[in-house]
């Protein structure tokens, strides 16, 4: 508590500190830059993301991570590494407006997930009026194939892969026709997305999905990086620096 001489003093006099960083109060001591509040900052840091410090730059670019399990409408188990559709779109649109983003950067590393949810976000990269680029690092497999081809321009890492294969259903199914129409119908919006945003064929890619000797458990075709490439599935195969040149390509190209 301050004494009654000093209150006065203060009441005549208000302290105003040139650094704004600075205490009002003059006689209490300085404090440094390496105290507990840095402390706490660097552990939070190191706890996020695994690093000491932070580069601090200012990008035209966004980066977006498409990772896990293409979380819809239906939570998944905690234990599950998921990428929130609802999470992703506001991004989207966000970048969209944004006028100090020039492009974006997809990249995946996702087994897949929700139908409806991943061709939401399929739908609103290639819908982008801003350049979009994907690079599939890992995998990109099931609903991860639209997310991929949406962009202007994809590649994939000459060890990524990619799984194509029927649409599947979860929980009770009712055998009987409707139901079986309403997957083929769901199963043609994904390959008619695919077609049209990409180099493969309508046929090719029926081909991909029906195949019965290659997955133990399944039927399908998992398409490494060159072989993804050559399907026409993918435009090119390469890693961060191609997938940066190529969208700072568009980039210089929209501002002429």
């Amino acid at each position: 508590m301050f004494n009654e001489e000093k209150r006065a003093s203060l009441q005549n006099h208000e302290v105003v500190p040139a650094d704004p960083t600075e205490p009002n109060d003059p006689n209490e001591p300085e404090r440094g830059g390496s105290g507990e509040a840095d402390n706490v900052d660097r552990s939070k840091v190191i706890n996020d993301l695994g690093a000491t410090d932070v580069p601090d730059m200012q990008s035209d670019i966004h980066v977006l991570t498409i990772i896990g399990q293409v979380e819809g409408h239906l939570v998944m188990p905690p234990q599950n590494k998921t990428t929130k559709y609802e999470h992703v779109i506001p991004q989207l649109v966000a970048v969209e407006e944004s006028p100090d983003i020039k492009g974006l950067l997809v990249i995946l590393n996702t087994v897949g997930g929700d139908v409806e949810a991943g061709l939401a976000i399929a739908e609103l990269m290639a819908s982008m009026h801003k350049p979009v680029v994907s690079l599939v690092l890992g995998g990109g497999h099931s609903i991860g194939v639209p997310i991929a081809v949406a962009a202007r321009r994809s590649f994939i890492a000459s060890t990524a892969t990619m799984t194509i294969h029927p649409i599947r259903m979860n929980g009770q199914v009712l055998g009987v026709q409707q139901s079986f129409d309403y997957l083929e119908r769901m199963q043609d919006r994904v390959i008619g997305f695919v077609t049209a945003h990409s180099q493969i064929s309508d046929r090719q890619m029926r081909k991909f999905m029906m195949n019965t000797g290659e997955l133990a458990r399944d039927i399908g075709t998992v398409l490494a990086g060159e072989d993804a490439v050559k399907s026409g599935l993918i435009d090119e195969v390469g890693g961060l620096s191609e997938a940066l040149a190529a969208l700072h390509k568009f980039i210089d190209e929209e501002a002429q």
